[in-house]
């Protein structure tokens, strides 16, 4: 007997990753790194309800540009701090462990890697950066999309 799905029950399956499910799927891409303190960043956002697990809606939720935002943004006030995006960027760091790193930022450490990311864009110098200023600085420069990855410095 055939199986037949339709798009719509597929998209609107059952589907909840709690925490450690989530952290296990990290370790299994980055099995040379601790993906941990990231893992538990990302799954905070993604988590929109705060109810211990992503559900399917939530997952696709946060695939957007504002949730990518809000995962810098970890006090929630609507900017990006230095201080927030080295605490995500080290998490980034020490997820990928000692995976080789390629191109001009071979040495860079995550606090040179962020004052660089602030250089280009944190336009009026404030230390903090508007979600507009995320925005605008990902369209410019793809090297700021790929910098702020939610994979890969």
């Amino acid at each position: 007997m055939l199986l037949k799905l339709k798009l719509s029950d597929l998209l609107f399956a059952t589907f909840a990753l709690e925490h450690h499910g989530f952290l296990k799927i990290y370790k299994q891409f980055f099995p040379h790194g601790d993906p941990s303190k990231f893992a538990s960043l990302v799954f905070r956002v993604f988590d929109e309800n705060k109810d211990g697990s992503i559900e399917f809606e939530e997952f696709i939720k946060a695939l957007s540009s504002v949730r990518a935002f809000k995962l810098y943004d970890v006090d929630n006030d609507g900017y990006i701090t230095r201080e927030e995006m080295y605490n995500i960027v080290d998490a980034i760091y020490q997820m990928l462990g000692n995976q080789a790193k390629s191109g001009e930022e071979e040495d860079e450490n995550p606090k040179e890697r962020v004052d660089r990311i602030f250089e280009q864009l944190d336009k009026n110098q404030d230390n903090k950066l508007t979600l507009e200023e995320f925005k605008e600085g990902s369209k410019q420069d793809p090297k700021i999309v790929q910098a702020l990855s939610l994979y890969a410095p």
